[in-house]
């Protein structure tokens, strides 16, 4: 891959307006984002972008949370980052599922701690 080439990040959240802003704060710092409302939409759009390098999905989603997405994703063999994002407390979710690449709280760091975090695990992948 050309590292010319930003990294594409699907950003999956239930709620458009909050997946948009997620999207922005990666955008921002140059990376390519492509946004999928809720689960079921995420598993479509992984399975037709073969570009996608990184997932940052929210928890609480209806059908398909974001841990069922993780699951389903590693199952289809989809290996890359995965980034859960929740508004509850992030620890009890990654002592949970420690085979998950990160979990966030999202809250007012999360600007400054998804960026960081997003390169850190592109770096590791």
């Amino acid at each position: 891959m050309n590292s010319d080439t930003p990294a594409t990040i699907l950003v999956v959240d239930d709620d458009e307006f909050t997946a948009e802003l997620t999207g922005m704060i990666l955008e921002t710092v140059g990376y390519e984002v492509v946004i999928a409302v809720g689960g079921m939409e995420a598993l479509g759009k992984i399975s037709e972008d073969a570009a996608i390098r990184m997932v940052v999905s929210d928890m609480n989603m209806p059908v398909i949370d974001g841990i069922q997405l993780f699951t389903e994703l590693r199952e289809q063999g989809y290996n890359q980052p995965f980034v859960l994002l929740t508004g509850d407390d992030a620890v009890p979710l990654r002592v949970a599922h420690p085979d998950m690449d990160a979990v966030l709280t999202k809250d007012e760091d999360l600007q400054e701690a998804l960026p960081n975090l997003v390169e850190t695990l592109l770096a590791r992948a």
